[in-house]
């Protein structure tokens, strides 16, 4: 499987750098909606089988022009959803982002017992994803597109593929509409698949015209280490 995940599209939350996670969240802003508009030509090269998103309504409305121009229906699966704030939500100051983002990390370490202040930990988180590409999976998708969400995505891609280390996700942030790729093979030894990271496209699709510096909001952010 060719496995293709693409952020969503700015949001007002985006904007004022806020960990907005619950359902149904925020729409896009214009600049979401522009962004959306530009997947179809980024991805036109691709065969692709099938468009699934979150049940958040910002990953459906950045789904909507791929799906139209596809004619394809948008699947919504809870699964997709972003990483839970717990008692982070909607905080916007630098202490509880980290906080948040460190979290993350340490389950892409292995650590899966950490839990969010107030909220899931990562054999949950991670498992709900696990459970959405292994239904595509045994469908019998070969390149499938995910609308979801920048800490999801990082934490998830960085935790599956082999060819990367933890420490990837410290540093390669995940701009709106920023797309990244994996595929996954056969192991015989294992009676399973693995999952390799083929490409990252940190920046928004279209280019500079569709960028918004600072205001992608604290999911797509570096981790900062504690020394």
């Amino acid at each position: 499987m060719r496995l293709i995940l693409v952020r969503h599209g700015q949001t007002p939350s985006n904007i004022e750098r806020l960990l907005d996670t619950g359902a149904p969240g925020p729409g896009l802003t214009e600049l979401g909606l522009a962004q959306a508009a530009a997947l179809p030509q980024a991805l036109g090269h691709e065969q692709i089988s099938g468009v699934y998103a979150s049940n958040l309504v910002r990953t459906q409305l950045t789904a909507t022009p791929l799906a139209d121009a596809l004619a394809q229906p948008i699947e919504v699966r809870d699964g997709l959803r972003e990483i839970s704030a717990g008692n982070l939500e909607m905080r916007g100051d630098s202490e509880s982002i980290q906080a948040y983002l460190r979290t993350v990390y340490a389950w892409v370490q292995g650590d899966l017992s950490v839990a969010m202040p107030g909220g899931p930990d990562g054999a949950e988180t991670l498992g709900r994803f696990d459970e959405v590409v292994s239904e595509l999976q045994r469908t019998g998708q070969q390149t499938p597109v995910i609308f979801s969400h920048g800490a999801i995505i990082r934490a998830w891609a960085t935790a599956r593929a082999r060819n990367v280390g933890p420490d990837f996700i410290v540093h390669n942030t995940l701009s709106n509409t920023g797309i990244v790729v994996l595929e996954s093979k056969p192991r015989p030894e294992a009676h399973g698949h693995a999952w390799g990271l083929l490409t990252w496209q940190g920046e928004a699709v279209g280019g500079s015209t569709l960028e918004d510096p600072g205001a992608d909001g604290p999911a797509g952010e570096d981790v900062e280490l504690t020394p």
